[in-house]
């Protein structure tokens, strides 16, 4: 492959992406890392992409969310691990609404080829899917708060009370025994109508967030139906999830049956 029609599919994956590993890069177009590496410091030069720590993100025409993309590649192995078995329990043909958690992101991220009715408060999330003849989108409306990019407040949730959607999936920034935590009132707020208005809720967390409390409460563990984390939870904790009613996903353990029809 030449090197220009390598950085062109290379940015491409990119943009499509919004953020990407190197070695996911590397493996896509079956070149070393060092090569990948060098074709990024020309996009970089170019203004269509930037580095960062784990990773590079898109920046052609795309507003800065430095928030979101500090935190986009912290544990990135583990999100991208508990995402795949996220997107394995939705099913084609779905109706989801997706928050704007650095986690929901890579869940999004693997939805984008599939056949759904997505429904999110995100700019990043709903960019990744704008394009895509497959899926009919509905963008949230509200005031859009600058760090994340996501749209919060009574705009978001007076459009969430008409709506009705088969899962929610939820990022979160701490969980302990009484419930799921966020960093943000308004967050919370319309996270909750996020919750009221599926058939079924599914938070999607790294387990550096178990034990750790934030600003604000969400709800009680009990009223998430499942929680998908990867493999660093303690066997402490999977019991005290599992005793909550909670259906407790493992990112890397084998998928059962159960794991596919979602019971």
């Amino acid at each position: 492959m030449l090197a220009k029609q390598r950085r062109s599919e290379l940015l491409e994956l990119v943009r499509t992406r919004g953020f990407a590993s190197l070695p996911e890069l590397a493996e896509e177009l079956s070149v070393s890392e060092s090569t990948i590496r060098r074709d990024l410091d020309r996009l970089e030069r170019s203004g269509t992409a930037r580095r960062t720590h784990g990773g590079v993100f898109y920046a052609g025409g795309s507003p800065g969310l430095p928030h979101f993309e500090q935190r986009q590649p912290a544990h990135w192995p583990q999100k991208r691990s508990i995402a795949r078995r996220a997107a394995e329990l939705i099913e084609d043909g779905e109706t989801v609404l997706l928050d704007g958690g650095s986690t929901t992101y890579e869940v999004a991220r693997l939805l984008v080829s599939r056949p759904l009715q997505v429904v999110t408060n995100s700019l990043p999330v709903a960019n990744l899917f704008a394009s895509q003849t497959n899926i009919d989108l509905v963008l949230l409306g509200g005031y859009v708060y600058p760090r994340t990019g996501v749209s919060i407040g009574p705009y978001a949730n007076d459009m969430l009370s008409s709506l009705n959607v088969q899962t929610t999936v939820l990022s979160v920034a701490g969980i302990t025994g009484e419930g799921y935590y966020n960093s943000n009132l308004l967050l919370v707020e319309t996270e909750r109508a996020m919750i009221a208005a599926a058939d079924r809720v599914m938070v999607v967390a790294d387990s550096t967030k178990l034990g750790r409390r934030s600003l604000a409460h969400l709800c009680e563990l009990g009223d998430v139906g499942t929680l998908v984390v990867d493999e660093q939870i303690t066997p402490e904790w999977q019991k005290t999830i599992r005793a909550a009613g909670v259906e407790l996903i493992v990112a890397g353990e084998p998928t059962t049956s159960d794991d596919r029809d979602g019971n």
